[in-house]
């Protein structure tokens, strides 16, 4: 982490990700979009999401989550920034001369060569069939469906520890805590996700957080009566309803909102813990 002199109210307890191990490079053309920003915003003009709005323009990269050119190795040209997402990327030359973006490992490094296989090397940022990976290994950007390309694990710093292989299923534990099943033909990443230190940055100051497309949250208490269930009253009041409710009057705090009926249950063993029950 990078910290800075406390030369402003803002500076004193402000902190960003050392970019130190970043390669300073453009990005390839050729992988960059733009995306409309709509402000949370519908095609109606109504705000859908509420707070957002405003941030710095960004280039999306369109990164490789399939990593489907099996038994092609790839050096690891550079190390790069993505806007998009809190880890960094990873530009990979194949040895048949394509270049792509992948997600990068924790330690991953320039020049380093990974592959992707069925049975590919215990090497943190080889690619392979969860079958084929050893227990007690982490993980990350892991296929719910095989062939569909990596939709787990992907925020910086994160990885799933392999429990066991049962049978066509491997058991997984999630970051969140998660004990679930997933098929042993998908693919996942062996390793755990770069910028571990994401979690540890401070903001410092509204206008960081406006730069980044946030707008501010206004405390419910703090609203007229019409505007909130929680709104009204002389100074501090408490909630005055018996269960906590959103903007819109529906219960909330502690209540379960996945669908009980989802085919995917059956394959969680054990739910995740919530942060109140730690």
């Amino acid at each position: 982490m990078k910290k800075y002199s406390p030369t402003t109210p803002s500076r004193r307890h402000m902190t960003v990700v050392d970019y130190s191990v970043l390669t300073k490079i453009e990005p390839m053309k050729s992988a960059l979009i733009r995306i409309a920003h709509r402000a949370g915003r519908n095609n109606q003009g109504r705000i859908t999401t509420r707070h957002q709005g405003g941030g710095v323009k960004q280039l999306y990269r369109m990164v490789d989550f399939k990593q489907n050119k099996i038994d092609i190795p790839a050096r690891i040209e550079a190390i790069e920034y993505d806007p998009y997402r809190s880890a960094f990327i990873a530009r990979a030359l194949y040895n048949d001369g394509e270049r792509r973006y992948i997600l990068a490992g924790k330690g991953m490094k320039v020049d380093d060569v990974i592959i992707t296989a069925e049975s590919a090397p215990v090497k943190e940022g080889n690619r392979s069939k969860l079958k084929n990976i050893p227990t007690s290994y982490m993980v990350y950007n892991i296929e719910f469906q095989p062939g569909k390309g990596g939709q787990m694990v992907k925020s910086a710093g994160s990885y799933a520890q392999v429990l066991a292989h049962e049978g066509k299923y491997t058991s997984l534990k999630l970051p969140s805590g998660e004990v679930r099943k997933v098929l042993t033909e998908c693919y996942a990443t062996m390793g755990q996700v770069s910028n571990n230190e994401h979690n540890l940055v401070n903001i410092g100051k509204a206008g960081r957080s406006r730069q980044m497309g946030i707008r501010p949250t206004v405390r419910g208490t703090a609203m007229n009566p019409v505007d909130h269930p929680y709104g009204g009253g002389e100074g501090v009041q408490p909630r005055g309803t018996k269960r906590p409710k959103t903007l819109w009057g529906k219960v909330t705090g502690g209540r379960k909102t996945r669908n009980t009926k989802k085919r995917s249950t059956d394959l969680i063993i054990k739910r995740r813990v919530s942060k109140r029950n730690k």
